[in-house]
């Protein structure tokens, strides 16, 4: 019986982990190289996707889509869709779609220039090839070169916050089993033995 509620515990923990690494924010410091819009059917895949720009219908399942063609300071390419959150899940808010676009296309930058523009992208979600699932860029500035670091503060106190509610709610919820429910089953079960 141990093994089975650890391992409930271990898929429990697993998805709560999962889903606050795709929703918390994380950043990439790269050197753009392109941007396009794409027209995108969501399909299978439409759990990854944003249900569509702020203001537009929900029920066109078809829409245009902006991307973010990167690479990184070791060469590997990153691609960022960006597209709007609206008041939608994950709570960004974003609805400057547009003008995150025009700036990813103001700071374009070639490999083998001498001043090679770097950037900090600044997106939530994962890159998953099989399915063409991309990471939503939501925020993009300069930055002074390849290899800045990028403390991500807002993580930090979030996680911290999140684990004093759940130790919280643990401890209070231990106090409450040993003074109320054990004592009520130890009476209950007295003469069973």
């Amino acid at each position: 019986m141990i093994y089975v509620k650890r391992t409930l515990q271990a898929l429990i923990l697993l998805l709560v982990v999962s889903f606050l690494h795709y929703t918390l924010p994380h950043y990439d410091v790269v050197r753009i190289t392109d941007t396009y819009e794409k027209r995108v059917d969501p399909g299978s895949n439409s759990i990854f996707w944003s249900s569509g720009d702020a203001g537009s219908s929900s029920e066109v399942a078809s829409r245009d889509v902006f991307f973010i063609q990167a690479f990184s300071p070791k060469d590997k390419p990153r691609i960022y869709r960006n597209e709007d959150t609206g008041w939608g899940w994950p709570p960004y808010m974003k609805f400057d779609t547009a003008n995150l676009q025009a700036e990813a296309s103001d700071l374009i930058s070639k490999k083998n220039a001498e001043n090679a523009q770097w950037v900090a992208v600044k997106h939530y979600g994962w890159r998953i090839e099989m399915m063409s699932v991309y990471p939503n860029a939501l925020k993009i500035w300069p930055v002074s070169g390849p290899d800045v670091r990028i403390i991500p503060w807002f993580n930090i106190v979030f996680l911290i916050v999140l684990f004093a509610l759940f130790w919280a709610v643990r401890v209070r919820w231990k106090r409450f089993r040993e003074n109320k429910i054990n004592p009520k089953v130890d009476e209950w079960t007295d003469g069973w033995g």
